[in-house]
Order: C-alpha cells, then structure tokens, then sequence
C-alpha cells in the first residue's frame, strides 16, 4: 500500500519553475548525472541552448532546487515530448543546429544515435500517455535526502493540476535504483523495448487519486 508522501515544507519551499537563467547550471547538473547519454555528448553549451530553448516552450514543464540562491537539483518534463521537440526543432533550430554541429565535430559516433532519437517515439510505448518525466538530476550530497522524492511530487502535481491522468517515465532495465523508486512510487511497468542498444522500460503511473498526489501546483519564487 502507498502511503502519502511525508512533506517537508522547508524543502517544498527551495522549488520553484526552472527559468531561462538557470540553463547554465542545469546543464552542468544534466552533464554531470548523465555525461555519457546522447545529450551529454554534445556538450554543455549545447546542453545550455537546450534547456534555454525548453524554458520557452508551452510543453516544457521543469523545476529546480535551490538552496542560497544556488540551483542544486532539477526535474525536467514535458506535457507531450513529441510535440516539444517538434516546436523547439522549429523555433530554435537556429540556434540547436550548430551547437549541436561542434559536439558532432568532437564526437562522430553520436551521429548515429541521433538519428536513432527519432525511433524513441515509435517503440517507448504509452503512446496514450502525452505527459512525461524526462530528465532529473541532484547533487551527490542531496541523495538520500528525499529532495528528489519532493521535486517528483511537484512535477506529478503539476500535470495532474493541468488535467494530465497519468505520467510515464522510461529508464534502462539494469538500473534498479531508478526502478525500485519508481515501484515504490506505485508506476506500473507498461512496455518494454531496445533503444541504442539497451534494454529499456516504460513505466506508468495513474495520478488521479494517488495518495501522493494533490490537483494543484506548489512551486513558490526562490
């Protein structure tokens, strides 16, 4: 049985919306939690055109932790990936293509996963399921504290509050941290796939009427 999530409203208090100055510092978050991932392998500068770019569209749903005026931790996710990526390719390709050119220059091989990206959508599954939790990174300090419990609350809240019923997050079968917290949060294992080479799984969770969960959205100016 989940039981509600135990609030501390002191940490509830240091999230707030990701905005277009935080992008440097959630690219070294980004690149740091996850330096070998397709992304990662552009560069941070691409990393930062990134995220600036994400900020400004209407599918983009991010949050970061910060504590002393310093982003320590953030949560990316969006109210329909495919349709974010389609309108941050369109309006800011200007800028994404030739950062995205010098991480190319500096690493060939991620040519080929870049056109693989174009699968994610046709093999991940839930395709009935448009809200999604992408990306999450903490400082190494901050594990264990439940910082990241919270900041998922938020995110969940978030697209309950905007109508979403449900959220869907993928990761790598092998990695079982990332899967016991996701059973523990009750997101039941909705697909299973091959991507860049690895076994990867679609977890949902149903956000109507989660213990966890609330219809409203928290997330005061830090």
């Amino acid at each position: 049985m989940i039981k509600p999530f135990p609030v501390d409203e002191g940490v509830m208090q240091s999230i707030r919306p990701m905005q277009f100055r935080d992008a440097r510092r959630v690219a070294e978050l980004h690149h740091a939690a996850m330096g070998t991932s397709l992304w990662s392998m552009l560069g941070l500068r691409f990393l930062q055109t990134l995220y600036q770019a994400l900020v400004d569209s209407p599918y983009f749903i991010g949050f970061v932790y910060v504590e002393d005026g310093r982003v320590r931790g953030f949560i990316a996710g969006s109210l329909d990936t495919s349709k974010m990526y389609q309108d941050i390719g369109r309006r800011r390709f200007m800028f994404l293509g030739p950062t995205a050119a010098l991480g190319l220059l500096r690493h060939p091989g991620v040519s080929l996963k870049l056109i693989e990206t174009y699968r994610y959508f046709g093999v991940s599954g839930a395709d009935d399921v448009p809200g999604e939790s992408l990306f999450c990174s903490f400082e190494p300090d901050l594990r264990g504290k439940r910082v990241s419990g919270h900041i998922n609350k938020v995110l969940f809240d978030e697209l309950l509050a905007r109508g979403h019923r449900a959220v869907k997050i993928t990761t790598e079968v092998s990695n079982e941290g990332a899967n016991r917290q996701l059973q523990s949060w009750g997101f039941g294992d909705a697909h299973r796939f091959r991507f860049y080479g690895k076994d990867m799984v679609t977890y949902v969770l149903e956000l109507a009427g989660h213990p966890r969960l609330e219809a409203r959205s928290r997330h005061p100016a830090v």
